[in-house]
Protein backbone atom coordinates (compact mmCIF):
# COMPACT_ATOMS: atom_id res chain seq x y z
CA UNK A 1 0.00 0.00 0.00
CA UNK A 2 1.64 3.32 -0.81
CA UNK A 3 0.01 6.24 1.53
CA UNK A 4 -0.93 9.55 0.26
CA UNK A 5 0.97 12.36 0.54
CA UNK A 6 0.51 14.47 3.63
CA UNK A 7 -1.93 17.02 2.96
CA UNK A 8 0.13 19.96 4.90
CA UNK A 9 1.85 21.92 2.12
CA UNK A 10 5.06 22.55 2.67
CA UNK A 11 4.93 20.85 6.03
CA UNK A 12 5.59 17.22 5.48
CA UNK A 13 4.01 14.46 7.60
CA UNK A 14 5.02 15.99 11.22
CA UNK A 15 4.62 19.86 10.70
CA UNK A 16 0.28 19.32 10.13
CA UNK A 17 -1.34 22.40 9.39
CA UNK A 18 -4.02 24.03 12.20
CA UNK A 19 -4.67 26.74 14.52
CA UNK A 20 -1.34 26.21 15.96
CA UNK A 21 1.78 27.37 15.24
CA UNK A 22 5.25 25.37 14.73
CA UNK A 23 8.59 26.28 15.72
CA UNK A 24 11.70 24.82 17.10
CA UNK A 25 13.68 25.38 20.39
CA UNK A 26 16.91 24.12 21.90
CA UNK A 27 17.50 22.50 24.94
CA UNK A 28 19.76 20.03 26.26
CA UNK A 29 21.99 19.94 23.90
CA UNK A 30 19.27 19.41 21.04
CA UNK A 31 16.98 20.47 18.97
CA UNK A 32 12.88 20.12 19.89
CA UNK A 33 10.09 20.43 17.40
CA UNK A 34 7.00 22.28 19.46
CA UNK A 35 3.28 23.15 18.02
CA UNK A 36 1.77 25.92 20.35
CA UNK A 37 -1.60 27.48 20.97
CA UNK A 38 -2.93 30.62 23.39
CA UNK A 39 -1.20 32.06 26.04
CA UNK A 40 -1.28 31.97 29.77
CA UNK A 41 0.44 29.41 32.38
CA UNK A 42 2.12 26.57 30.25
CA UNK A 43 0.98 23.30 29.55
CA UNK A 44 3.55 21.17 28.25
CA UNK A 45 2.08 17.85 26.20
CA UNK A 46 3.75 15.31 25.76
CA UNK A 47 3.23 12.19 23.37
CA UNK A 48 3.69 8.57 23.56
CA UNK A 49 4.43 5.45 21.28
CA UNK A 50 3.66 5.12 18.34
CA UNK A 51 2.72 8.79 17.91
CA UNK A 52 4.00 12.31 18.07
CA UNK A 53 3.14 15.74 18.90
CA UNK A 54 -0.15 15.94 16.99
CA UNK A 55 -1.67 13.20 18.88
CA UNK A 56 -2.97 16.49 21.20
CA UNK A 57 -4.42 17.87 18.17
CA UNK A 58 -7.79 17.99 20.17
CA UNK A 59 -6.01 19.27 23.35
CA UNK A 60 -4.65 22.27 22.00
CA UNK A 61 -7.20 24.41 20.98
CA UNK A 62 -9.19 23.80 24.05
CA UNK A 63 -6.54 24.57 26.28
CA UNK A 64 -5.66 28.04 24.42
CA UNK A 65 -9.17 28.52 24.45
CA UNK A 66 -9.56 27.89 28.28
CA UNK A 67 -6.72 30.33 29.02
CA UNK A 68 -3.48 28.25 28.98
CA UNK A 69 -0.47 28.66 26.91
CA UNK A 70 -0.75 24.82 25.28
CA UNK A 71 2.76 23.65 23.49
CA UNK A 72 3.22 20.09 22.40
CA UNK A 73 6.76 19.02 22.24
CA UNK A 74 8.27 16.32 19.99
CA UNK A 75 10.35 13.86 22.57
CA UNK A 76 13.94 13.52 20.86
CA UNK A 77 13.97 11.50 18.38
CA UNK A 78 10.66 11.48 16.95
CA UNK A 79 8.46 13.78 14.80
CA UNK A 80 10.23 16.89 13.92
CA UNK A 81 12.95 17.08 16.99
CA UNK A 82 16.67 15.86 16.53
CA UNK A 83 17.46 12.40 16.02
CA UNK A 84 21.08 12.11 17.91
CA UNK A 85 22.50 8.99 18.51
CA UNK A 86 22.31 8.85 22.46
CA UNK A 87 20.14 10.32 25.03
CA UNK A 88 17.39 7.85 25.30
CA UNK A 89 17.39 7.34 29.04
CA UNK A 90 14.42 8.52 30.81
CA UNK A 91 16.57 10.84 32.82
CA UNK A 92 18.15 12.42 30.16
CA UNK A 93 14.78 12.83 27.75
CA UNK A 94 13.13 14.36 31.22
CA UNK A 95 16.03 16.72 31.04
CA UNK A 96 15.16 17.24 27.25
CA UNK A 97 11.50 18.26 28.73
CA UNK A 98 12.43 20.77 31.60
CA UNK A 99 15.00 22.07 29.34
CA UNK A 100 11.87 22.89 26.77
CA UNK A 101 10.24 24.34 29.75
CA UNK A 102 13.08 26.82 30.01
CA UNK A 103 13.80 27.65 27.02
CA UNK A 104 10.04 28.76 26.36
CA UNK A 105 11.19 31.39 29.52
CA UNK A 106 8.55 30.37 31.20
CA UNK A 107 8.72 29.39 35.57
CA UNK A 108 6.87 25.82 35.59
CA UNK A 109 4.44 24.09 33.45
CA UNK A 110 1.49 21.29 33.87
CA UNK A 111 2.88 18.44 32.25
CA UNK A 112 0.90 16.17 30.38
CA UNK A 113 1.57 12.84 29.58
CA UNK A 114 0.39 9.76 27.66
CA UNK A 115 1.82 6.80 27.12
CA UNK A 116 6.29 7.11 27.03
CA UNK A 117 5.48 10.75 27.66
CA UNK A 118 3.52 9.76 31.02
CA UNK A 119 6.69 7.71 32.77
CA UNK A 120 8.90 11.47 31.55
CA UNK A 121 6.42 13.49 32.97
CA UNK A 122 6.53 11.11 36.36
CA UNK A 123 10.19 11.27 35.90
CA UNK A 124 10.51 15.03 35.44
CA UNK A 125 8.57 15.67 38.33
CA UNK A 126 10.19 13.84 40.36
CA UNK A 127 14.12 15.41 39.05
CA UNK A 128 13.22 18.95 38.37
CA UNK A 129 10.14 19.91 40.94
CA UNK A 130 10.18 22.95 41.21
CA UNK A 131 9.75 23.34 36.98
CA UNK A 132 6.49 21.01 37.33
CA UNK A 133 3.34 23.01 38.44
CA UNK A 134 0.94 19.89 37.88
CA UNK A 135 1.12 16.47 36.18
CA UNK A 136 -1.52 14.75 34.76
CA UNK A 137 -0.60 11.25 33.55
CA UNK A 138 -2.56 8.95 31.21
CA UNK A 139 -2.10 5.56 30.44
CA UNK A 140 0.98 5.21 32.45
CA UNK A 141 1.74 4.16 35.83
CA UNK A 142 5.03 5.15 37.89
CA UNK A 143 7.73 4.11 37.06
CA UNK A 144 8.56 2.18 40.08
CA UNK A 145 4.90 0.89 39.86
CA UNK A 146 5.59 -0.32 36.17
CA UNK A 147 8.98 -1.59 36.86
CA UNK A 148 7.59 -4.11 39.74
CA UNK A 149 4.44 -4.99 37.78
CA UNK A 150 7.05 -5.62 34.58
CA UNK A 151 8.58 -8.25 36.01
CA UNK A 152 5.97 -9.71 38.69
CA UNK A 153 2.80 -9.47 37.33
CA UNK A 154 2.27 -12.17 34.22
CA UNK A 155 -0.47 -11.46 33.20
CA UNK A 156 1.08 -7.23 32.76
CA UNK A 157 4.12 -8.36 31.41
CA UNK A 158 2.50 -10.11 28.58
CA UNK A 159 -0.30 -7.32 27.76
CA UNK A 160 3.70 -5.14 27.33
CA UNK A 161 5.19 -8.00 25.45
CA UNK A 162 6.07 -5.47 22.47
CA UNK A 163 8.71 -3.89 25.03
CA UNK A 164 10.22 -7.51 25.71
CA UNK A 165 10.39 -7.47 21.50
CA UNK A 166 12.03 -4.51 20.98
CA UNK A 167 15.03 -5.61 22.50
CA UNK A 168 16.16 -8.00 19.74
CA UNK A 169 18.07 -5.80 17.13
CA UNK A 170 17.28 -4.18 14.03
CA UNK A 171 14.51 -6.34 13.19
CA UNK A 172 12.16 -4.03 15.22
CA UNK A 173 12.75 -1.24 13.39
CA UNK A 174 11.94 -3.08 10.18
CA UNK A 175 8.90 -4.43 11.28
CA UNK A 176 7.79 -0.56 12.19
CA UNK A 177 8.54 0.71 8.56
CA UNK A 178 7.76 -2.53 6.32
CA UNK A 179 4.77 -1.88 4.16
CA UNK A 180 4.73 2.02 4.83
CA UNK A 181 4.69 1.16 8.79
CA UNK A 182 1.55 -1.28 8.93
CA UNK A 183 2.07 -1.95 12.25
CA UNK A 184 1.69 1.25 13.08
CA UNK A 185 -1.89 1.35 12.28
CA UNK A 186 -2.22 -2.67 13.64
CA UNK A 187 -0.56 -1.40 17.16
CA UNK A 188 -2.92 1.33 17.70
CA UNK A 189 -6.01 -0.51 16.27
CA UNK A 190 -5.31 -2.99 18.62
CA UNK A 191 -4.66 -1.00 21.77
CA UNK A 192 -8.03 1.48 20.99
CA UNK A 193 -11.09 0.87 22.78
CA UNK A 194 -14.18 -0.52 20.57
CA UNK A 195 -15.80 2.98 19.90
CA UNK A 196 -12.62 3.20 17.21
CA UNK A 197 -13.42 2.83 13.98
CA UNK A 198 -14.35 5.62 11.81
CA UNK A 199 -13.13 6.99 8.37
CA UNK A 200 -11.49 9.38 10.85
CA UNK A 201 -9.79 7.21 12.66
CA UNK A 202 -8.27 5.55 9.82
CA UNK A 203 -6.72 9.01 8.09
CA UNK A 204 -5.27 9.46 11.37
CA UNK A 205 -3.54 6.11 11.69
CA UNK A 206 -1.89 7.31 8.15
CA UNK A 207 -0.55 10.03 9.50
CA UNK A 208 0.98 8.53 12.26
CA UNK A 209 2.35 5.57 9.75
CA UNK A 210 3.77 9.06 7.66
CA UNK A 211 5.72 10.07 10.53
CA UNK A 212 7.08 6.67 11.29
CA UNK A 213 8.75 6.45 8.11
CA UNK A 214 10.88 9.80 8.30
CA UNK A 215 14.46 8.32 8.51
CA UNK A 216 15.31 6.90 11.89
CA UNK A 217 12.19 7.62 13.64
CA UNK A 218 11.99 3.51 14.33
CA UNK A 219 15.25 3.16 15.87
CA UNK A 220 14.74 6.26 18.02
CA UNK A 221 11.73 5.82 19.01
CA UNK A 222 12.23 1.87 20.22
CA UNK A 223 15.51 3.50 21.99
CA UNK A 224 13.81 4.19 25.36
CA UNK A 225 11.99 1.03 25.30
CA UNK A 226 15.50 -0.78 25.32
CA UNK A 227 16.75 1.18 28.20
CA UNK A 228 13.98 0.56 30.18
CA UNK A 229 14.52 -3.67 29.94
CA UNK A 230 18.52 -3.60 29.79
CA UNK A 231 19.02 -1.73 32.32
CA UNK A 232 16.57 -3.47 34.65
CA UNK A 233 20.22 -5.25 36.55
CA UNK A 234 22.33 -2.48 35.76
CA UNK A 235 23.68 0.26 37.87
CA UNK A 236 22.60 3.12 36.17
CA UNK A 237 19.04 1.00 35.80
CA UNK A 238 19.07 0.56 39.68
CA UNK A 239 20.22 4.03 40.68
CA UNK A 240 17.42 5.50 37.97
CA UNK A 241 14.61 3.18 40.26
CA UNK A 242 15.99 4.10 43.79
CA UNK A 243 15.99 7.71 42.83
CA UNK A 244 12.16 7.52 41.81
CA UNK A 245 11.86 6.78 45.34
CA UNK A 246 11.11 10.43 45.96
CA UNK A 247 7.39 11.25 45.91
CA UNK A 248 6.02 13.82 43.56
CA UNK A 249 4.68 16.54 45.77
CA UNK A 250 2.61 18.32 42.90
CA UNK A 251 -0.95 17.77 42.33
CA UNK A 252 -1.29 15.21 40.28
CA UNK A 253 -4.60 13.87 37.75
CA UNK A 254 -4.45 10.18 36.47
CA UNK A 255 -6.04 9.55 33.71
CA UNK A 256 -6.66 5.48 32.42
CA UNK A 257 -9.07 3.57 30.13
CA UNK A 258 -10.78 0.68 31.85
CA UNK A 259 -10.12 -1.22 28.44
CA UNK A 260 -6.42 -0.27 28.23
CA UNK A 261 -4.93 -3.60 26.97
CA UNK A 262 -1.50 -2.71 27.08
CA UNK A 263 -1.34 -1.07 31.11
CA UNK A 264 -3.40 -2.90 33.51
CA UNK A 265 -6.06 -1.21 35.42
CA UNK A 266 -4.20 -3.01 37.87
CA UNK A 267 -0.84 -1.93 36.74
CA UNK A 268 -1.71 1.59 36.92
CA UNK A 269 -4.02 2.29 40.22
CA UNK A 270 -2.19 2.62 43.34
CA UNK A 271 0.66 4.98 41.64
CA UNK A 272 -1.03 7.63 44.25
CA UNK A 273 1.23 5.72 46.35
CA UNK A 274 4.07 7.61 45.40
CA UNK A 275 2.63 11.03 45.42
CA UNK A 276 2.74 13.21 49.12
CA UNK A 277 0.00 15.74 47.07
CA UNK A 278 -3.46 16.21 46.07
CA UNK A 279 -3.95 13.09 43.79
CA UNK A 280 -6.95 12.04 41.84
CA UNK A 281 -7.77 8.81 39.53
CA UNK A 282 -9.72 8.75 36.42
CA UNK A 283 -10.93 5.48 35.21
CA UNK A 284 -12.75 6.38 31.68
CA UNK A 285 -15.01 3.04 31.20
CA UNK A 286 -14.97 1.85 27.65
CA UNK A 287 -11.41 3.45 26.37
CA UNK A 288 -8.61 1.80 25.30
CA UNK A 289 -5.27 3.18 25.67
CA UNK A 290 -5.32 6.00 23.93
CA UNK A 291 -8.21 7.92 26.18
CA UNK A 292 -7.49 11.83 24.51
CA UNK A 293 -8.56 10.97 21.17
CA UNK A 294 -10.82 7.93 21.55
CA UNK A 295 -12.66 10.18 23.66
CA UNK A 296 -11.51 13.61 22.88
CA UNK A 297 -14.22 15.58 24.41
CA UNK A 298 -14.71 13.77 27.93
CA UNK A 299 -10.85 14.08 27.89
CA UNK A 300 -10.51 17.14 27.72
CA UNK A 301 -13.05 18.25 30.03
CA UNK A 302 -11.54 16.13 32.67
CA UNK A 303 -8.00 17.86 31.94
CA UNK A 304 -9.04 21.74 31.35
CA UNK A 305 -11.28 20.97 34.62
CA UNK A 306 -8.80 19.79 36.55
CA UNK A 307 -6.05 22.24 35.70
CA UNK A 308 -8.24 25.13 36.12
CA UNK A 309 -9.78 23.78 40.04
CA UNK A 310 -7.22 26.41 42.58
CA UNK A 311 -7.73 23.12 45.27
CA UNK A 312 -7.76 20.10 43.32
CA UNK A 313 -9.09 17.19 46.41
CA UNK A 314 -7.52 14.29 46.82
Amino acid sequence: MTLPESSTPGGGPVRLDGPWTHRDVAANGARFHIAEMGDGPLVLLLHGFPQFWWTWRHQLPALAEAGFRAVAMDLRGVGGSDRTPRGYDPANLALDITGVVRSLGEPDAALVGHDLGGYLAWTAAVMRPKLVRRLVVSSMPHPRRWRSAMLSDFAQSRAGSHIWGFQRPWLPERQLVAEDAELVGRLIRDWSGPRSGDPADEEAIEVYRRAMLVPSTAHCSIEPYRWLVRSLARPDGIQFNRRMKRPVRVPTLHLHGSLDPVMRTRSAAGSGEYVEAPYRWRLFDGLGHFPHEEDPAAFTTELVNWLKDPEPDR
